[in-house]
């Protein structure tokens, strides 16, 4: 049983060697209008940056953008509305956004009555 990468059939470096329309091809819908509308605005810019900086993580707020097989490997830094979160691109994230592997929504811990509760619960016994 093999345990090396593929996706849809392709391994890695096959998926490295395609162009960007046969690469559109094997990706979901959205994903494959973002890449065909936006490869010669966005993804310039992030490749150019992914060769200067190995060791660094790229900066970056743009959460919509679609991972590809060249981003594996490297780290982006993805903004969530208050912060950078760190995101280490694995093969298993081609075809996905970064935006989701950076949460921006903190989960939502609410009080007990008398434990990090309001002040009108002050007076409730802890029994």
């Amino acid at each position: 049983m093999s345990t090396a990468f593929r996706y849809r059939g392709y391994t890695l470096d096959q998926l490295k060697a395609m162009d960007v329309p046969s690469l559109g091809a094997l990706l979901g819908t959205h994903q494959k209008r973002f890449l065909m509308r936006n490869y010669r605005t966005f993804y310039p810019h992030i490749m150019e940056m992914m060769a200067k900086r190995k060791d660094k993580p790229i900066k970056t707020h743009l959460r919509e953008l679609v991972i590809l097989p060249q981003m594996v490997d490297h780290t982006f830094a993805v903004y969530n509305g208050k912060e950078f979160v760190e995101v280490k691109v694995t093969p298993d994230m081609i075809g996905h956004r970064l935006g989701e592997f950076s949460i921006t929504c903190k989960r939502v811990v609410h009080g007990e009555p008398g434990l990090r509760a309001t002040r009108s619960s002050f007076a409730v016994p802890l029994k």
